[in-house]
């Protein structure tokens, strides 16, 4: 999950993009409203977390013009004013959720999950491939019975794969919804941790390789 932590506070903006990267996102930060208008015109991202007051375009109008892409990401607002008025503002403006600073981290990410969710198809908070089971919510791996521990890497590359079994993904996508701005696109980290993915889940594997083109998670019993 690719997110866009938008906030003028330089400690706060670490601190948010920090958890929510332990959390298992891939997450870049903007520092004032052109920034974030200028890197949501480039990158594809799920949720944008927006500070309503920011410099040089103020967060209302960045929310109105994120809302009024026809598949724009979903935006969260954080207010340091969280009065009932502040919040039908933010509502009124097209905004998907609503924070009032300060706020429990634990409170942020699970709303962006939530608004993650909502920003495709709804997805099962379970998928089963085979003998493997991809469990969304608790973020926990299941293969015949015996439960798997990833880290937030390796979870985020199965839970993008489970998103559409049997289609193939690209190393590419991968490394955008994964990763975030700063990967290098010649980086091996896909390659790495998916040797490291694979190795977790065992024989046979549930993910396959289609060379030149990316991963695919299937039945690895019908692959076999």
């Amino acid at each position: 999950m690719r997110i866009l932590v938008v906030e003028d506070h330089a400690v706060l903006a670490r601190e948010v993009a920090t958890g929510l990267r332990r959390d298992g996102c891939a997450v870049d930060i903007a520092r004032d409203g052109a920034e974030a208008l200028e890197k949501t015109s480039i990158n594809d991202y799920d949720v944008v977390v927006l500070d309503r007051d920011l410099p040089k375009v103020h967060g209302d109008d960045v929310c109105r013009q994120l809302v009024a892409q026809p598949e724009g990401p979903r935006v969260i607002m954080l207010t340091a004013a969280g009065s009932l008025g502040d919040i039908v503002d933010g509502f009124g403006l097209g905004a998907d959720d609503y924070l009032s600073k300060p706020f429990a981290m634990a409170e942020l990410s699970a709303r962006v999950r939530t608004l993650a969710r909502r920003s495709g198809p709804a997805p099962r908070p379970a998928v089963t491939v085979g003998d493997l089971e991809i469990r969304h919510d608790e973020r926990r791996v299941v293969r015949s019975g015996r439960s798997i521990t990833l880290s937030p890497k390796e979870f985020g590359v199965l839970e993008v794969l489970a998103a559409r079994p049997g289609a193939v993904i690209s190393a590419e996508t991968l490394l955008e919804k994964v990763w975030d701005e700063y990967a290098d696109p010649l980086t091996n980290a896909v390659r790495v941790t998916m040797v490291t993915l694979r190795r977790k889940l065992g024989d046979p594997s549930p993910i396959g390789t289609v060379k030149g083109v990316g991963y695919v998670l299937r039945d690895a019993e019908e692959a076999s």
